[in-house]
């Protein structure tokens, strides 16, 4: 694969409202050691300041250029639109969301192990990821699940990992760099269908592709009250997301009963946590409507499945009140933790015995 002695990078930012961040974002960029790079900002009609942000970067340096969306695009085809911006003459792009920023050596690191590494089509890092408790911050390293130095991995083992033990390394479209052939030749690149399509367009790559990692921390993640990966945590839209990839990509790195064992455990756990939420009282229709919907896209949704796994979660409920209590307790109000109580009332609960005060704030 011929490969230019300074390789042109293109980075992308699609911004919507985030006139608050994006300035740190683009900074960054600017402070990157790596100079061979064109950066494009594409606005999707954001309402706020972001445009006039982008622009008054626009002046101050010649490699950055703004296009506003004409009309509002959704998330995933508006991050496919943006990538169609990519230059002709690049040979990687970078994503970087308008809410994350990127470390001073990121590309430049990024970029040596695409060098070194002609099969390697997608590179990775370790990153930082900010979480809130409260008002308390902490950052937490993200995505190292690979041993060092796994500068080059196969594709297969990668994908092999992500579905037997769970092993996720690729991290958000900001972590990863991209090869631009990979990027011009998959239209849409992303999947739109797909809350995580980011995930799935890594395992369609890497069927043919292997896979580099840069044991540093190069990217960081913000954490934001109303962004999607908010929506994502709440609605674990990640069960979803890993059992299609499976069903559609899984036969490609699995043996047949390694996939069947796989499928077998994740609709357990799909139905496991889908019960115990029922029982914690959550009835919200746009919740069950999306799991029910993904259900149904990969291998049918079964009432039947849900109803044994809540008749197992109760019964566990029943034989160990004690452990069951302390996870519960956190739902009060629910249904379920007022089962709870019940049931541990019916055996003798110490914790009940020893606290009557507990079984009327459960109630």
């Amino acid at each position: 694969m011929p490969l230019r002695p300074n390789p042109r990078v293109s980075i992308i930012t699609p911004v919507y409202n985030n006139a608050d961040d994006l300035a740190e974002c683009i900074e960054s960029v600017l402070a990157q050691t790596y100079g061979n790079w064109d950066y494009t900002i594409v606005n999707n009609c954001s309402t706020d300041s972001s445009g006039e942000v982008a622009r008054r970067y626009v002046a101050k340096d010649s490699r950055i250029r703004v296009i506003d969306n004409e009309q509002f695009l959704r998330v995933i085809p508006n991050h496919n639109h943006a990538l169609r911006q990519i230059s002709p003459e690049s040979e990687y792009a970078k994503i970087v969301f308008a809410d994350d920023w990127i470390f001073p050596s990121c590309i430049e690191k990024m970029i040596l192990v695409g060098e070194a590494n002609p099969s390697v089509g997608i590179v990775g890092a370790y990153g930082l990821e900010e979480t809130r408790r409260g008002s308390v911050r902490e950052d937490v390293v993200m995505w190292t699940g690979l041993p060092y130095p796994s500068l080059r991995v196969s594709g297969r083992e990668v994908c092999r990992g992500l579905f037997l033990d769970g092993t996720y390394v690729f991290g958000t479209s900001t972590s990863v760099l991209y090869r631009s052939e990979l990027v011009r030749t998959r239209d849409p690149f992303y999947n739109e269908a797909n809350f995580h399509a980011d995930e799935e367009t890594c395992v369609a790559l890497l069927r043919t592709w292997d896979f580099g990692f840069v044991h540093e921390i190069l990217t960081f993640k913000r954490w934001r009250a109303t962004s999607l990966g908010s929506f994502s945590l709440d609605f674990q839209t990640v069960r979803a997301g890993r059992l299609h990839d499976l069903v559609t990509y899984g036969r490609d790195f699995l043996s047949e009963g390694e996939f069947d064992h796989c499928l077998r455990e994740m609709l357990s756990e799909y139905y496991n946590f889908l019960a115990v939420s029922f029982m914690r009282g959550r009835r919200d229709a746009k919740f069950w409507d999306f799991h029910k919907r993904k259900l149904n896209e990969t291998v049918g949704f079964s009432r039947g499945c849900l109803l044994r796994a809540i008749l197992a979660r109760t019964a566990r409920m029943v034989l160990n009140p004690y452990e069951t209590i302390a996870k519960l307790r956190e739902s009060r109000g629910s249904k379920a933790a007022k089962l709870t109580a019940v049931a541990a009332d019916m055996i003798g609960s110490p914790a009940a015995d020893s606290n009557p005060s507990a079984t009327a704030r459960l109630s």
